[in-house]
């Protein structure tokens, strides 16, 4: 493929230390918010967590285990990332739930700052700011912002793999040198992202570097990467512990992490969450919100264009590629998404500088499209509102102001980003992400946390440390066994049946607790009479099984003295 000259947005320069540090108070306001007043959220969550937790408390930073069960579906490296977050403050073993989640706002502030110095140094610092801006203000990252998981981490270590690599792409078709510097980072960035996630960060670069290569026929850009010197970069990261956990391991790592947890994503959906082809593109509007329509309008532009200018081939081969490939997979989940929408928002970033964001479409597929996506953020905006209003009346039977606030600033973010709103498209795109970080700001402080049906985990937690008998009680759970109570309770909870909490209570009647809900009722009741233990019932907690959609019952039992 041929190209005219790149177009230049002046001399190339990435964030100035000003803007940069403007960004990191902007992602500390919209992400710290929350990691407190949030409860632990089940499934992965939890499971995360719990498991730093077991290394803190062991000291064994090699193994991975949730209770006894080993956990090699993921690296070791948010473990170890979050291990360090629990020493950095101070906290040992018993460290609160936003210990761990500062990992997540790291990341998440990363993502945002390379953004910005992508943005920048490819097309000038106005598109650079506003590009950052709408990184940090999206839904998708509002949310794994806060949330003690991989994918807001995973996310930096793919904006700067990327932001790498569109260096040395530039500098080669602008014919200057690139130095070691871009090569050296790349590297770095996919040896983390491998111990963080495993193949995800390679796997988006190399979609990258094989669509530019056929689109333009030319492969010699890739000696500025130089691939021996990298690829020991990347055994030097990632070598140790794999060797150190396959010493320990055998092949068991291997075979959970390549055989189960990858192959099995290939070759069919995993845990209940399989979906058609399809999926992304109708969440897209969702979890990009409230720059969906905006994403879809500079995208569309970068569609028509990207043959002619080598900055929006690279934005093209960074999202189209992974895009296809998610939607291929069997497994679907949102987040899988996320690596990918940085390069929309670099787009809606430059055609925003470029005043091409309100231009009228020209090809009647590209306005059905705008228009199903018009429709799309309407109701993704007034679903929003109404869940920030509606919430607190559904499940705690009371009104909130808090969530009348929160629906007023989501309006607000939905009216500015859809373009329609007679104000300057910069200033609008300024409006809507401080609508949006409030919005997400007051959902995640206030909204959720005072949801209490569905926060069952903490209520039995509460619970079980006010009526047990000894310092040193554990827990036996029947019929609820999400891992935030594993979390909050203790490593030593048993999850078990009915039947399995009376023979629990029986052999530990001084200090034992039992929580059971009601569906194993029958069963606990029966096994009680069967070994001849007298309970007594200490409290009841109704709530809501979020992970299940089901409502629970659950009461709290001790042995009665003498039994």
């Amino acid at each position: 493929m041929t190209s005219r000259p790149i177009p230049q947005p002046g001399s190339r320069h990435g964030l100035s230390p000003a803007r940069a540090a403007l960004l990191v108070i902007l992602c500390l306001i919209a992400y710290l918010p929350g990691i407190a007043s949030l409860p632990p959220t089940d499934r992965d969550e939890s499971r995360f967590v719990q498991a730093t937790h077991q290394m803190v408390e062991t000291g064994n930073y090699v193994d991975i285990h949730f209770q006894q069960e080993t956990r090699y579906k993921k690296p070791i490296g948010i473990y170890w990332l979050q291990s360090a977050a629990v020493a950095l403050t101070g906290h040992g073993p018993d460290a609160p739930i936003w210990t761990y989640r500062l990992v997540s706002v790291l990341g998440g502030t990363l993502a945002v700052l390379g953004v910005g110095w992508l943005g920048t140094w490819l097309f000038g610092s106005a598109a650079g700011m506003m590009a950052a801006l709408a990184q940090a203000a999206i839904f998708m990252l509002a949310f794994e912002a806060r949330i003690a998981k991989t994918d807001a981490f995973l996310l930096s270590t793919v904006v700067f793999a990327q932001a790498a690599l569109a260096t040395i792409w530039i500098g080669h078709r602008e014919e200057r040198p690139t130095g070691w510097r871009p090569a050296l980072l790349f590297w770095i960035a996919t040896g983390i992202g491998i111990m963080i996630k495993g193949p995800v960060t390679p796997l988006i670069s190399l979609l990258t570097v094989l669509s530019l290569g056929f689109l333009y026929k030319d492969w010699r850009w890739l000696r500025r990467l130089r691939p021996l010197a990298g690829i020991a970069v990347v055994i030097a990261i990632a070598a140790p512990w794999l060797v150190l956990i396959t010493l320990k391991s055998g092949s068991a790592f291997w075979s959970q992490s390549v055989g189960k947890d990858l192959f099995g994503k290939v070759a069919g959906a995993q845990e209940s969450h399989g979906a058609p082809p399809g999926f992304y593109a109708l969440i897209f509007v969702v979890f990009m919100w409230p720059f969906g329509l905006m994403a879809l309008r500079g995208a569309l532009r970068v569609v028509t264009r990207f043959r002619d200018d080598p900055r929006l081939a690279f934005l093209f081969a960074w999202y189209v590629p992974y895009w296809i490939v998610i939607e291929a997979l069997p497994t679907k989940l949102p987040q899988y998404a996320l690596p990918g929408y940085p390069a929309v928002i670099l787009a809606l970033a430059w055609a925003l500088s470029e005043g091409l964001l309100d231009k009228p479409f020209e090809r009647r597929w590209q306005r059905w499209l705008e228009w199903l996506t018009f429709a799309g953020h309407i109701a993704a905006t007034l679903a929003l509102a109404g869940l920030a209003l509606g919430f607190s009346i559904w499940l705690n039977g009371s009104f909130s102001w808090v969530g009348l606030i929160a629906a007023i600033f989501a309006v607000a973010a939905g009216a500015f980003s859809c373009g329609r709103v007679t104000v300057p498209l910069a200033n609008a795109l300024r409006y809507a992400a401080g609508a949006g970080i409030v919005t997400f700001i007051l959902l995640m402080t206030f909204v959720l946390p005072s949801l209490t049906p569905i926060w069952l985990s903490p209520a039995i937690d509460k619970a079980f440390k006010a009526v047990r008998p000894c310092p040193d009680s554990v827990l036996a759970s029947a019929g609820f066994e999400e891992p935030s109570l594993v979390f909050l309770a203790g490593t030593g909870t048993v999850l078990t049946d009915g039947a399995g909490a009376a023979d629990y209570l029986k052999s530990h009647a001084r200090c034992g607790v039992a929580a059971v809900t009601k569906d194993e009722a029958a069963s606990f009741d029966k096994r009680l009479g069967q070994i001849g233990i007298s309970v007594v019932s200490r409290d009841a907690i109704k709530g809501i099984n979020y992970s299940k959609g089901k409502r629970l019952d659950v009461e709290i039992f001790t042995a009665a003295k003498g039994s």
